[in-house]
C-alpha cells in the first residue's frame, strides 16, 4: 500500500516516505526527513531537518520533530535526530536536533512521550520510556530503558537516569538517578526503590530483595558514597545483574549520584 497523504500536507522533494505512511492535513515533512513504514503523522505535525523517524511511529497534532537546536553554541552543519520504531509523540511534543555537525539526538524504540514534553539537543533516550505531560529534558540528558518520568518532571543538562528508575511528577533532577530507584522533590532526592515497577517487569522476589539491599547500602546505612560503593563491590552477589548495573552506572557518573531523602 502506498502512502496516504492529505492534499493540504506539504512534503518537500528532499524528504523520503516509506510504505503505508499516513500524512494528515496541513502536516509538514521537510529537509531530508525520512519517515519509516507504517508511521502516521497527524494533522499540523512537523518532521523536518536531518531526521530519521522509524517504523510504526505516531506523531500527534502540533508536535515537531527535528527542529534546529536551541543551543546558542550551534555553529552550522547538519546535526540531526535519529528515532527508532513504534514511538508515540503526543500533542506539542518537541524533539530538537543535536548541536554539532554530524551529531544526533537519539531516541530508541517503544517510547511514549506525552503532550507538551521537550527533548533537547543531544539527548539519548533508550527504549520503553514513558514521559508524562510536560516533561522537560535539557541538553545531553541520558535516559536508560524502562524509565518513567512523571508530569512536569525536569532534568538538568548532562544528567543521567538509570534503567527502571522513576522520577516523580514536578521533580527537578540535578544529579544522576541510579537504576531501580524513585526520586522526588526539588531538587530531587532518592526516596525508595521502584518495587512496583520492577514487579511489573517480572523481577523475582530474589531480585527485588537484592535491589532492596542495594537501596539500603546506598541510602540507609549512613555510609558516604565511596564507602557505599566499596561495600557494593564486596557484596556477596556483586556479580549479579542488579549490582553490576549500579556499579557501572556510578562509574560513569559525572554529576554525582542523587542524594537520599527521608520517607
Amino acid at each position: 500500500m502506498s502512502a496516504r497523504i492529505h492534499p493540504t500536507a506539504i512534503i518537500e522533494p528532499t524528504a523520503w516516505l516509506g510504505a503505508n505512511v499516513e500524512i494528515g492535513a496541513f502536516a509538514y515533512i521537510g529537509g531530508t526527513a525520512c519517515i519509516g513504514d507504517g508511521t502516521r503523522i497527524h494533522h499540523h505535525a512537523s518532521v523536518e531537518g536531518n531526521t530519521v523517524l522509524g517504523q510504526g511511529c505516531e506523531v500527534f497534532p502540533y508536535a515537531n520533530l527535528g527542529a534546529k537546536t536551541q543551543d546558542l553554541k550551534y555553529k552550522g552543519g547538519s546535526p540531526g535526530v535519529r528515532i527508532g520504531d513504534r514511538n508515540v509523540f503526543r500533542e506539542y511534543v518537541t524533539v530538537h536536533a543535536a548541536t554539532n555537525d554530524g551529531d544526533f539526538t537519539v531516541i530508541g524504540n517503544d517510547n511514549t512521550i506525552l503532550a507538551y514534553s521537550h527533548v533537547a539537543h543531544d539527548c539519548v533516550l533508550g527504549n520503553h520510556i514513558v514521559a508524562s505531560n510536560g516533561v522537560m529534558l535539557a541538553g545531553h540528558v541520558i535516559v536508560e530503558d524502562h524509565v518513567v518520568i512523571g508530569g512536569y518532571g525536569g532534568v538538568h543538562q548532562f544528567c543521567r537516569i538509570g534503567a527502571y528508575a522513576m522520577l516523580s511528577a514536578t521533580a527537578k533532577l540535578v544529579h544522576d538517578l541510579p537504576p531501580f530507584f524513585i526520586a522526588d522533590g526539588t531538587p530531587a532526592v532518592v526516596r525508595a526503590y521502584n518495587k512496583i515497577g520492577l514487579e511489573r517487569h517480572g523481577y523475582t522476589v530474589e531480585q527485588l530483595e537484592r535491589v532492596r539491599s542495594l537501596y539500603r547500602i546506598l541510602y540507609r546505612d549512613g555510609l558516604n558514597r565511596t564507602q557505599a560503593l566499596e561495600k557494593l563491590v564486596a557484596h556477596p552477589q556483586a556479580g549479579s545483574e542488579e549490582v553490576q548495573r549500579i556499579l557501572t552506572f556510578a562509574a560513569k557518573s559525572e554529576r554525582g549520584l542523587a542524594p537520599g531523602g527521608g520517607n
